[in-house]
């Protein structure tokens, strides 16, 4: 096999002459295009196995390069941990999410203005920020838990979206009920229901596709969509902007809210300066498109799996039993085999199974292969978790790994790494925990069908074929209205 591991995997210059650039797939562009939107499972799986850790493929609808793939765990903690020396994380190279998240969000902007957004956005997601969404993410849970139907199949996919929608809508964008809230809720899910098959994702990979040829086209009907959807937060922002600009200074109050919108509108980079009505509509799709459809998937899956295995079922539910009946949201998401479940689950499935590429800036020796200013490189996070060297049994849900074993930063990072780590990445599992160890407390469900279920392509993320469908044997009344689990 081409690109196996060697001593030295990595190292900058002197390339040696004799040295050749990376494989490329062998296959009609169009093809390779329209299989790495159709099936990255089985594009990714048959590459690999013909080409090794590292190999280019033509699989951009908005680049005109391959993208090199690598599934390497030395060679990815290299790639993505020498930004803006031998490699760069270039924005531009993220082109064709500017349709869904515009030309502002921190995807796709880089260099300095990157690094002052991240510095702007970061805070709300961690400390103490963090802790005071617990309770309220219980609840939303608890409310959505609430509307199941007893004894009839439902679809674990839309259940868990509707949670991480509502929790991006009150945590993220601070909206709590009243028609702005209900009419963002169902335009937004619309609006990401359009990639939310492989044959829709095909709007994303191929940019063509979203021109505008009237009502009846995916463009004409995505526009006016979209056109709401922007009114909608920009009227928001600017309430909030008043709403803030109008606290008393003298206020006990003053700064009492701790919605993520209203911290980014009061936050300064270090040179004091805020950010604009455009790019906080930017970064609140993005946050909406990157963290509500990740984490409705990744609960879909744990679901899945806390149901498909009756032996992690039953550890998990032991588990959560030994909290008693009024555990913390700290409590709970300290549990040792409930969050090896969740990283298990995120590592074989991992819902965003590519990193944002790398610009090569300098001549490397990456694998044996020889890489050229220019060249374009992607972590494969897919790869990367089913590195046999790394884990045992790579194809078999094991949580108990993560219990055994520590695994770096570089061998398991399904929030991706470097400079365009996911920056929710901590609210994310900080949701999965809660909203798991809250469902499965409550209900006792089981797998509609008993059929091993795989992964497809929803939009840029792997989801679930068929959503999971659940059914409802058991619903437990709530502790009480405070308790949450």
């Amino acid at each position: 096999m081409l690109g196996v591991m060697t001593r030295n995997p990595v190292s900058p210059v002197p390339i040696n002459m004799l040295m050749q650039p990376p494989p490329l797939v062998h296959s009609p562009k169009f093809v390779q295009k329209l299989r790495w939107a159709l099936d990255p499972i089985g594009y990714l799986n048959q590459s690999r196995d013909r080409y090794g850790d590292l190999f280019g493929g033509d699989i951009s609808g908005a680049l005109k390069q391959p993208l090199y793939l690598v599934g390497h765990p030395e060679a990815m903690q290299f790639v993505l941990s020498h930004d803006n020396r031998e490699l760069s994380a270039p924005g531009e190279a993220n082109a064709l999410l500017e349709s869904v998240v515009g030309r502002n969000s921190m995807m796709l902007i880089d260099g300095d203005r990157h690094r002052k957004r991240r510095q702007i956005v970061m805070p709300p997601f961690h400390g103490e920020r963090l802790k005071s969404y617990g309770d309220l993410i219980c609840q939303l849970t608890h409310e959505v838990i609430n509307q199941w139907p007893l004894d009839q199949p439902f679809c674990a996919r839309d259940a868990m979206q509707t949670i991480s929608m509502r929790v991006i809508l009150q945590v993220v964008f601070g909206l709590h009920q009243g028609d702005r809230y209900k009419q963002l809720e169902t335009l937004m899910a619309k609006r990401l229901g359009l990639v939310s098959s492989p044959i829709t994702a095909l709007l994303i990979f191929f940019p063509m596709l979203q021109a505008d040829l009237g009502p009846w086209s995916p463009g004409g009907y995505i526009k006016p969509l979209q056109a709401e959807i922007d009114q909608l937060l920009y009227d928001e922002i600017r309430t909030r902007r008043a709403e803030l600009a109008d606290e008393d200074p003298s206020s006990t109050l003053k700064g009492h809210r701790t919605d993520i919108l209203s911290l980014l509108i009061s936050a300064r980079d270090e040179t004091g300066a805020g950010m604009t009505d455009e790019e906080l509509r930017d970064e609140l799709i993005t946050l909406l498109f990157a963290g509500h459809e990740t984490t409705a998937t990744a609960l879909a899956w744990a679901l899945y799996w806390a149901h498909a295995r009756p032996d992690v079922y039953t550890q998990l539910m032991d588990e959560l039993a030994t909290l008693g009946a009024n555990p913390t949201p700290m409590a709970v998401v300290k549990l040792p085999y409930l969050s090896a479940f969740c990283n298990e689950t995120l590592r074989i499935n991992p819902v965003g199974f590519v990193t944002f590429p790398r610009r090569v800036e300098q001549p490397i020796n990456l694998l044996g292969y020889a890489l050229e200013p220019g060249m374009l490189l992607m972590g494969c996070i897919y790869m990367l978790h089913r590195y046999s060297s790394v884990y045992s049994e790579p194809a078999k849900f094991r949580p108990e790994r993560f219990i055994d074993h520590t695994f770096s930063p570089y061998e398991f990072m399904p929030f991706g790494n470097g400079t365009r780590r996911c920056v929710g990445a901590a609210l994310a599992q900080y949701e999965l925990k809660l909203a798991i160890a809250t469902i499965l407390s409550r209900c006792k469900l089981k797998l509609a069908k008993q059929s091993p279920i795989i992964a497809q392509r929803r939009g840029v993320t792997l989801a679930p074929r068929g959503g999971v469908m659940l059914q409802l044997l058991e619903r437990k009344p709530i502790v009480a209205a405070s308790v949450a689990v």
